[in-house]
């Protein structure tokens, strides 16, 4: 979850377009911080280990629901969509159809949790469901939980990429170089999981897929997010990094952090 964590800060004070379009920026500036994208990523790694992996799918989704409403009541300030802001209060809350990439952004631990890529795309699946049970919003989710078991797993660049295209059916033939001068602003998932796939696929370390991913601008907390969950099943993440990640979380999302660090150590 550090690399999804640290992709969400580094790339926040980018959003919207806040700067040229490349890759020689200043990453660990005073600026960078959490968003709804962290609490979301922790929320989910909380559930999972609250809920337990081996849990069915009705115990799974609720826990989910409880963990997200609570963690989203706790940091009602992070920058939450509109509707998803609207469903952390409701008292019963139901998925509202959503494409958004909020699914792709929170779902990274579920890459590790499970011990097959089928089960992996079936709790991917089902923490879209609660919130964004469109298919492309569902679609986001599993292929960003598939790209990060696989990396973790061992796979290739090609053979994850392959993958995401006869799986998901992703166009991921246009290369970053091509994407940056067009690419805009987009919180859905169809527009923000391929060009985050490609950004990773692209890098040549954890640090070149961050500023990569940057550097294509839009919504670029939420793509560096996703595109660094994978960076980190592939490559790791650089020691300093992790320290630059912890100095900026709040306690009790940290102790989740280490909380799922220490059970990926003893599940390894």
């Amino acid at each position: 979850m550090y690399g999804a964590i640290l992709g969400d800060m580094i790339g926040a004070p980018y959003e919207f377009d806040r700067m040229k379009q490349n890759k020689d920026f200043d990453m660990f500036n005073k600026h960078i911080r959490y968003t709804d994208d962290s609490i979301m990523t922790i929320a989910i790694a909380d559930a999972i280990m609250t809920a337990g992996i081996d849990a069915d799918e009705q115990t799974m989704k609720a826990q989910f629901v409880r963990s997200m409403q609570k963690w989203g009541r706790k940091y009602p300030d992070a920058g939450y969509g509109g509707m998803f802001y609207h469903w952390l209060y409701e008292s019963d809350p139901e998925p509202y159809g959503s494409f958004g990439n909020g699914s792709a952004m929170r779902v990274s631990s579920v890459g590790w949790f499970f011990d097959t890529l089928e089960k992996t795309g079936e709790v991917a699946r089902w923490t879209a469901e609660v919130t964004h049970n469109h298919p492309e919003g569902i679609k986001g989710a599993e292929a960003t939980a598939a790209a990060i078991f696989l990396a973790r797993t061992g796979k290739s660049k090609d053979e994850i990429r392959d993958y995401i295209i006869a799986e998901f059916g992703y166009d991921l033939t246009q290369t970053c170089d091509q994407i940056r001068p067009w690419y805009k602003f987009d919180e859905s998932c169809q527009g923000t999981v391929p060009v985050a796939v490609t950004a990773f696929y692209e890098g040549k370390d954890f640090e070149d897929v961050i500023r990569t991913s940057v550097s294509l601008g839009g919504d670029c907390d939420t793509l560096t997010c996703i595109a660094g969950g994978m960076a980190e099943a592939f490559y790791g993440v650089p020691d300093e990094f992790k320290k630059e990640c912890e100095d900026r979380l709040p306690e009790d999302a940290l102790k989740v952090l280490h909380d799922f660090s220490e059970w990926r150590t003893k599940n390894e």
